[in-house]
């Protein structure tokens, strides 16, 4: 274990550390901007909102992504909304409310100054979305409107109905797009990362494969930034699209990134449980349907009765009951346990047990069917497309489920890894969230990576750092194409029995099973004991049909599903060294007599970074100590 981690953190008043720090950074000749290439991974909105950005600067900047369109970036999945500390309620909130929020919310593991920066951008990012023609839903006055999410007291989140995602990443794919046809940006769409170049221990390109064709191509640049999103897929069911991968970042990894908290993960409270043992994902049901709706099972064990036909009396509200200060409205991870709790006393509906009602009866009486649909309509159209019910009339089934991964690549404030010239944003890096995110601040940290802070530290990088001419003929890039080129013909030639999709599902209910919403001593050791099997089981019998030369479907499964099965051992490795519980991360034997999350902080308050050291070798640990001098450390309460 070492203590090596410089955050570079300014000094001074946290309200002051962002301008300070914006003010003795270097700047770049705009003559010199077009001189400079960065290449930007994944176009999700913190990635296509800083190609954008960077571009509209005078950088060349190139962008990949593995869809045939940013449009269909993961970001677009995004329902709920956006926070962003504007007050305009003049309902007691501000900066630092924000900034105290997030922090008590990821349950003081996050770094307070990217906290308080993430907060001092937010009102920003509003601006900046109205002005470029992101449709947030407005007053009957015209003034944006706003509403509540989990974890606060306030109504701080912007929203456009269930679609928030989706028109955010469509104002920064318009800006994207005006960089393209202005040449300063170049699109390469269905162009998966594989691997990245470090030239003289510099982030200097990237390997990646032309997902129509097959063929391997390497790039060359000043500056990598990655903004991938997170790897919430290696539990297989998850809310993620199917695609999402931490591929790019793992590769980062094995080539000196530090992996920061690996084993912090979240589940999301509201999603459509599982209907068969079959089925592929899960389908998020936005958190801002909590502002309406309440959660509920029965009192009695075993009672089958229709939901409609269960009285008021018989029914246990059991977070309005347990929080009566936030009620719904408890941040995820304390909704998702109490969920998982009440359904393992027996109390659970649907199949299996394996669900909780969401019930909008009382907000319909309130407030009209017709307001209900204006502002979640379209939540309730997914809803009974996928399950045939109509939340209308009967309550919605919801059960915990994979949903956010608070770790990522370690960054310094200046969100970049321990490899120079290798910055990450958004949900790839190891985020200003700690423990446990916040709901509506996903979007948030996306953005304000994207449109604010990439945009100034990059520049600043470049205009210190002495980077000598490279191309493609360099030795470290073809040898980077032929580990590429390696690992997918490994893959090809296992011709073994087994699909690539079942060692994945299997995986996933091993991490479920064993590092999901409850981890133990026991169960850890038990997923560390597997994993490794079952990696040598995947390269021994995997199939992997077709030729590399090609559109591959299966071939893309098999790399990504290969990384995951790495990085579940370090999750499992992170999450047995961390004997606390904190946020997503519930260890069952550090619990208070309540049954919430018992920290350590005598032995854990530090981010964990991880430095993979060689094949068969045990990863190492660095630690960043964590101080926190403006939110005092204290046991979250919610009630």
């Amino acid at each position: 274990m070492q203590n090596t981690l410089d955050a570079r953190i300014p000094s001074g008043p946290i309200e002051q550390k962002w301008d300070r720090c914006r003010f003795e950074m270097k700047l770049v000749n705009p003559a010199n901007r077009r001189k400079h290439t960065v290449l930007i991974v994944g176009s999700g909105l913190a990635g296509a909102a800083a190609a954008a950005t960077l571009g509209e600067q005078g950088y060349q900047v190139q962008c990949f992504s593995f869809h045939d369109t940013p449009r269909r970036a993961h970001s677009i999945a995004a329902q709920g909304g956006i926070n962003a500390a504007k007050n305009y309620r003049n309902d007691g909130d501000s900066v630092f409310r924000l900034f105290y929020d997030t922090v008590k919310g990821g349950d003081f593991r996050a770094r307070e100054a990217n906290a308080y920066r993430l907060a001092q951008v937010s009102v920003n990012i509003i601006d900046q979305c109205a002005a470029q023609g992101v449709p947030f839903a407005r007053d009957y006055g015209g003034l944006l409107e706003t509403r509540s999410f989990g974890g606060v007291q306030v109504e701080r989140t912007f929203y456009a109905r269930g679609q928030t995602g989706q028109q955010l990443l469509l104002g920064a794919y318009q800006a994207l797009e005006r960089q393209i046809a202005a040449g300063t940006v170049t699109m390469h769409p269905r162009s998966e990362m594989l691997d990245l170049v470090v030239v003289d221990g510099k982030a200097r390109g990237i390997v990646t494969r032309d997902l129509r064709t097959g063929a391997i191509h390497s790039h060359v640049a000043d500056v990598v930034v990655l903004a991938t999103g997170g790897y919430s897929n290696v539990f297989y069911l998850s809310t993620n699209a199917k695609a999402s991968n931490c591929t790019a970042i793992w590769r980062a990894h094995r080539r000196g990134a530090l992996f920061g908290n690996p084993c912090y993960t979240q589940i999301h409270p509201t999603c459509i449980p599982q209907a068969g043992e079959y089925q592929s994902k899960l389908t998020l049901m936005s958190e801002s349907l909590r502002n309406d709706g309440r959660i509920w099972v029965p009192k009695e064990k075993g009672d089958s009765r229709r939901p409609n036909d269960i009285p008021e009396s018989a029914r246990d509200y059991y977070l309005e009951r347990r929080y009566p200060s936030f009620g719904n409205l408890v941040p995820r991870d304390v909704a998702s346990r109490a969920a998982k709790e009440v359904c393992d006393e027996g109390r659970g509906v649907g199949p299996g047990g394996h669900g909780v009602y969401l019930d909008f009866r009382s907000a319909i009486e309130r407030l009209g069917p017709d307001n209900v649909r204006d502002k979640y309509g379209n939540l309730f159209e997914i809803y009974e497309r996928i399950t045939g019910d109509d939340a209308y009339q009967v309550p919605m089934r919801i059960y915990p489920a994979p949903h956010y991964t608070m770790g990522g690549l370690w960054v310094d404030y200046h969100l970049m890894s321990t490899i120079p010239g290798l910055f990450v944003g958004g949900e790839a890096n190891f985020s200003d969230q700690g423990a446990n995110r916040l709901g509506a601040s996903a979007l948030m940290q996306g953005l304000s990576d994207g449109y604010f802070i990439l945009p100034a530290t990059v520049p600043d990088y470049l205009a210190r750092t002495e980077l000598p001419r490279v191309d493609t003929s360099h030795p470290a890039f073809r040898e980077v194409e032929e580990d590429v080129r390696q690992r997918t013909h490994a893959l090809l030639q296992a011709d073994g029995r087994r699909t690539v999709d079942s060692f994945h599902r299997e995986l996933g209910r091993l991490m479920w099973d064993n590092c999901g919403m409850a981890r133990s001593d026991a169960s850890l050791r038990r997923a560390l004991a597997k994993i490794p099997e079952l990696r040598d089981e995947f390269h021994k019998d995997v199939r992997v049909l077709g030729t590399e030369e090609e559109l591959n479907q299966s071939l893309e499964k098999a790399g990504r599903v290969a990384d995951f099965l790495e990085l579940a051992e370090l999750m499992c490795t992170d999450a047995l060294l961390r004997a606390e519980s904190c946020g997503g991360h519930f260890r069952v034997e550090s619990q208070t007599s309540e049954g919430e999350a018992k920290r350590d902080d005598a032995g854990f308050c530090y981010v964990a970074a991880w430095e993979y050291p060689g094949p068969g070798q045990a990863a190492v640990l660095h630690k960043e100590p964590l101080t926190f001098e403006h939110v005092h450390l204290a046991q979250r309460s919610y009630k």
